[in-house]
């Protein structure tokens, strides 16, 4: 079952091209902005847990600050790297971006 968490309003969340992290109930989260559409992560990278939340976008994915593993923003993966971060669902309702973090 869905656990719908406030992540913040939609107008707080990054404009295209950008990241942001943010907290759900102690679930660090990874917000970016690709091309208009909002998407979610696991905000450490499986790597060294460089922040994600602090990287940017590249194309259809988020890329650590840290050592630049690029990981899709659809699927979690980073096929380079054989690496794979949590993707949540997310949703915008009434003002607010609310994410599951089931």
């Amino acid at each position: 079952m869905a656990q719908w968490v406030r992540l913040c309003a939609v107008e707080e969340a990054p404009q295209p091209g950008k990241v942001m992290q943010l907290e759900a109930q102690g679930v660090d989260v990874c917000l970016a902005n690709v091309n208009g559409a909002l998407s979610a992560m696991d905000n450490w990278c499986p790597h060294r847990r460089g922040p994600l939340g602090e990287g940017w976008v590249e194309g259809d994915r988020v890329v650590c600050p840290w050592h630049a593993w690029g990981f899709e923003v659809t699927t979690g993966n980073c096929p380079e790297e054989h690496a794979h971060v949590d993707i949540f669902p997310l949703k915008t309702e009434g003002g607010d971006v609310l994410v599951d973090i089931t």
